[in-house]
């Protein structure tokens, strides 16, 4: 990659053949190299000298970086997705970007720092009690960073689950061996506050509650305002998942007592997979120092990093997705912000249980059905096996989620992401058909 991008067009440095010599000098001299383009972002917008370094190679050239955007900018979400990913979109996200470098140091640290405030904006939070970490990797390190690293060994974490992904914050806490209890759900059941308040007076070891907001291996959406109301009222930290509900439905995080948010970038916000963030209060973050058990998932050495250096990730920053999600909370603004969103997924929900109701797919859950993901039983006296139907789907351009978590025959559609409700109709169109096809 060096070799075949080196011959930039810089001040004083332009070898003439591409070998490890011209590489090391390269690295030694560390050119400056003037930024030519015009955004708001930090001191790039000034067309500012800044030092373009990344462990002192060159980064692809930005028509190379663009494209790697452009292979990513249909952006994953929650289950149902068209399969294709066309020129158009490419276009189209080059037109309405502002970014045109994407590893320069200054300008990454900037952007960073952007999107942290932004994040607490959009979580109702002060600025001066409340902060944001980026952490890289997928939901559930972010999910481990917490745990991990907020849980002292002193300590002990209630776990409320019913389904999946609760399941796995308990998994977490086995393996790390963070001191943990369980209060177990069925996957069709919410956890019940006055439990959780139970188990807080039964036990005055337990000094932090976690839970799901959004649980999609059944659909349900938790009432984590409810359990954070009773975890204030005894004292205790509240952990929640918010890993597909945040940006999808309004959470005021501080309202509801919660004391670290975890989420990520490929869900509500509509980016693309590569870092989870953290929206966590300020002075139980500071307290945790130390307190980590993993070296990369070091929540508060992230912060610390961030917080001393300007928006500096504490290893590899995972820069391609930084930009996509600079430009997926644009374009949240430009839809209305949350409360737009959020009734564009609700009514894709109301849509869809409706359209696939009259086909006969009955959703699995009764109660507190969330906006976010539907589970739904087979038709009675159903004969066909679900491979051959969501291959029938995806023929046709779209894709669902593969096989189930339940222990019924059911399958599950998600409706968040780039979707609208004439995806709703496309797609219903398409189960109709197959069940046409099968009589």
């Amino acid at each position: 990659m060096v070799n075949r991008h080196c011959r930039f067009s810089f001040i004083g440095l332009k070898p003439k053949r591409r070998n490890r010599t011209d590489e090391v000098e390269f690295r030694r001299k560390t050119v400056q190299w003037t930024v030519f383009r015009n955004s708001p972002e930090g001191a790039c917008a000034k067309g500012l000298s800044v030092r373009y370094a990344n462990a002192g190679f060159p980064s692809p050239a930005p028509k190379k970086r663009t494209a790697m955007v452009n292979r990513h900018c249909r952006f994953s979400f929650i289950g149902l997705k068209p399969k294709r990913r066309n020129r158009t979109d490419a276009v189209e996200f080059r037109r309405k970007t502002n970014f045109r470098f994407f590893s320069l140091k200054m300008a990454s640290k900037a952007i960073t720092q952007q999107i942290r405030a932004k994040l607490l904006e959009l979580a109702h939070v002060d600025a001066n009690r409340y902060t944001t970490v980026l952490m890289q990797g997928s939901g559930t390190f972010g999910d481990e960073a917490v745990l991990t690293g907020v849980v002292g060994s002193d300590e002990k974490v209630l776990i409320c689950s019913n389904g999946a992904y609760g399941v796995r914050m308990a998994a977490i806490c086995r393996q790390a061996g963070v001191p943990f209890v369980e209060y177990a759900e069925p996957f069709t059941k919410i956890p019940d506050a006055q439990k959780v308040a139970e188990y807080l007076q039964n036990d005055p070891a337990i000094t932090h509650v976690a839970m799901v907001h959004s649980e999609t291996t059944s659909g349900l959406l938790n009432d984590i305002e409810a359990v954070g109301r009773v975890v204030k009222e005894a004292g205790k930290v509240f952990i929640v998942d918010a890993m597909s509900s945040f940006a999808c439905v309004d959470i005021p995080v501080e309202d509801w007592g919660i004391d670290f948010l975890v989420s990520s970038a490929n869900k509500g916000i509509q980016g693309v997979p590569g870092f989870s963030f953290i929206i966590c209060r300020r002075d139980l973050l500071e307290a945790s120092k130390g307190k980590a058990r993993s070296l990369s998932l070091d929540l508060y050495g992230q912060w610390e990093t961030m917080e001393r250096d300007g928006g500096k990730w504490r290893y590899t920053s995972p820069t391609h997705v930084v930009l996509a999600f600079a430009q997926a909370l644009r374009e949240l603004d430009e839809e209305g912000g949350i409360p737009a969103r959020a009734a564009r997924y609700a009514e894709n929900n109301r849509l869809l249980i409706e359209r696939m109701g009259e086909l006969g797919f009955e959703p699995y859950i009764k109660e507190y059905q969330g906006p976010i993901i539907t589970t739904f039983c087979y038709p009675k006296g159903a004969t066909f096996t679900f491979a051959d139907m969501y291959e029938y789907i995806k023929d046709r351009g779209y894709v669902i989620y593969p096989g189930k978590m339940t222990d019924e025959d059911t399958f599950r559609i998600g409706n968040i992401g780039e979707i609208y409700p004439g995806d709703i109709l496309n797609v219903t169109g398409i189960f109709a058909d197959f069940l046409k096809e099968q009589k």
